[in-house]
C-alpha cells in the first residue's frame, strides 16, 4: 500500500468517529462486570450484524468472535469489555448508569475501538486470510474456577487457527496520536499466594503455654520481604506483596491462626520460580517454633511477551499513519492477554488517550477516570491497519506458531 492511502485509513477512520463515540459512549453508560456484559455484547452483535460482518456469540459466555475475510493466515485483534466495582464520579454527562460499576479503564474505548476496525476492514479488498476479532470478556476479574475472559474464549475456540494476535491499551499520560511499543516481556507474570499460620492458643497472660500465630507469621512477614532482596539477581526483576493480614480475636488471648495473602509478579520463568521457592522457605520459619503452616498458591497467567517483528509492523504502521512513536516500558501490572501471545506470536502495544492539557491525567481503576476520545478513531485505523499489512506480507514468511505454555 502507499503512504497516502494508509492516510486514507486514517482519515476514514476520523469519518467514523462520531459513530464509535456514540458507541463508547453507550458502553460507558451501561457498564458491565466480568462474565456479565450482556448488554455490550449484544451491542456488539448488533453493530456487526448492521455491517454484514459474520460472528458468534456466547463465546466465554458473554465474548463475541468475528471472522473478516477467509482463509489462513489468521490474526486476531482482541479487545475487553468488562467494567470495575467502582462508583464514577466524573461528572460525565454519559457516565455510568449502574450504581458501584464502571468502566475505569477505558474497555469501553477498546470495544468500540476494535469495531471501528471492523468497518474499516469490511470496506477493504483484503488480501487472503482472515483477521479475528476477539470480544473478550472478564480481563479484570475471574470466575469461580479462577478463569479469565481469556480463558474461557480460548477454550470455546477463539484462537483456533490464529498465527498472530495483537492487543492494545489505553494511556492517560500521553496524548492521542501515540503509540508506545518495544519487543520482549513488557507485562508481568502474576500469581497469588495465601499463607494460613497456626500457633496454639492459651491466655495472654501465660503466652508461654501457647505458640503465638502472630508472632509467626511477623517472622514469615519479615522473612518474604528479603525474597527479591536476597534470593534474586538485582538485575532481575521481581515483586513479591503482603496485601492483608488478618489473626486474633481478643487483646488477652494467644492467636491460635493468623492468614496472609499476597502477589507475586515477575517477568522471567526462573526468577518467578524462585520467588515460589522462597516463600514457601519463609512459611516454614513457622515450624521452626512449634507451629505450622498452609501455602496456596493460584498460578496466573505468564508475562506478556512482544514478538519483536509484530513491533516492527506496529511501529511502521503508526509511522506512515503519522503517529508519534515511542518506547513502551515494562510494567508490572499483568494482562490475560499474555494466553494469547504465549500460544502465537503476539504484540500487545500502549495508544495515547489522555489530556495533558487538563492538568493531571485521571488515572485508570480510580472514579475519576476519562480518556480523550480522538484515541477511538486513531486506535481503529491502527488495528485495521496492523492486519492488513500482516495479510498482505503473509506470503512473504513461512508461519509461526508457539506452543501453549
Amino acid at each position: 500500500m502507499t503512504h497516502r492511502t494508509e492516510r486514507q485509513i486514517l482519515q476514514r477512520a476520523e469519518a467514523i468517529a462520531p459513530q464509535l463515540i456514540e458507541i463508547r459512549r453507550a458502553i460507558h453508560r451501561h457498564p458491565e462486570l466480568g462474565f456479565e456484559e450482556y448488554f455490550t455484547s449484544r451491542l456488539v452483535s448488533q453493530v456487526l450484524t448492521a455491517e454484514g460482518i459474520r460472528h458468534r456469540a456466547g463465546v466465554g459466555r458473554t465474548g463475541v468472535v468475528a471472522d473478516i475475510g477467509a482463509g489462513r493466515p489468521i490474526i486476531a485483534l482482541r479487545a475487553d469489555m468488562d467494567a470495575l466495582p467502582i462508583n464514577e464520579r466524573t461528572g460525565l454527562p454519559f457516565a455510568s448508569e449502574v450504581p458501584g460499576v464502571m468502566h475505569a479503564c477505558g474497555h469501553d474505548a477498546h470495544t468500540a475501538a476494535l469495531l471501528g476496525a471492523a468497518k474499516l476492514l469490511k470496506e477493504m479488498e483484503l488480501p487472503a486470510g482472515t483477521v479475528r476479532l476477539i470480544f473478550q470478556p472478564a480481563e479484570e476479574t475471574a470466575d469461580e474456577e479462577g478463569k479469565s475472559g481469556a480463558d474461557r474464549v480460548v477454550e470455546d475456540g477463539a484462537m483456533d487457527g490464529v498465527e498472530a494476535v495483537v492487543g492494545l491499551h489505553n494511556v492517560v499520560d500521553r496524548p492521542p496520536g501515540t503509540v508506545l511499543v518495544s519487543p520482549g516481556p513488557i507485562l508481568a507474570a502474576t500469581d497469588m499466594f495465601e499463607v494460613i499460620i497456626h500457633g496454639r492458643a492459651s491466655h495472654g497472660a501465660y503466652p508461654h503455654r501457647g505458640v503465638d500465630a502472630i508472632v509467626l507469621a511477623a517472622q514469615v512477614v519479615n522473612a518474604i520481604q528479603s525474597i527479591v532482596a536476597r534470593r534474586i539477581d538485582p538485575m532481575e526483576v521481581g515483586v513479591i506483596t503482603v496485601g492483608t493480614i488478618a489473626g486474633g480475636r481478643k487483646a488477652n488471648i494467644i492467636a491460635d491462626r493468623v492468614e496472609l495473602t499476597g502477589t507475586i509478579r515477575t517477568f522471567d520463568g526462573a526468577v518467578r520460580q524462585k520467588i515460589l521457592e522462597g516463600l514457601e522457605h519463609a512459611c516454614r520459619l513457622a515450624t521452626l517454633q512449634d507451629g505450622n503452616y498452609e501455602l496456596r498458591i493460584s498460578r496466573g497467567h505468564p508475562a506478556t511477551v512482544n514478538d519483536p517483528g509484530l513491533c516492527r509492523l506496529v511501529r511502521r504502521v503508526a509511522r506512515e499513519l503519522g503517529l508519534r512513536v515511542e518506547e513502551e516500558k515494562p510494567s508490572p501490572v499483568s494482562e490475560d492477554f499474555s494466553l494469547y501471545s504465549s500460544m502465537v506470536p503476539g504484540v500487545y502495544f500502549l495508544a495515547g488517550a489522555g489530556r495533558p492539557e487538563n492538568g493531571p491525567p485521571r488515572q485508570a481503576h480510580t472514579a475519576t477516570y476519562d480518556l480523550d476520545e480522538r484515541f477511538l478513531p486513531i486506535a481503529a485505523a491502527m488495528l485495521a491497519e496492523i492486519a492488513l499489512q500482516y495479510l498482505l506480507e503473509a506470503g512473504k514468511r513461512p508461519p509461526r506458531r508457539k506452543k501453549s505454555s
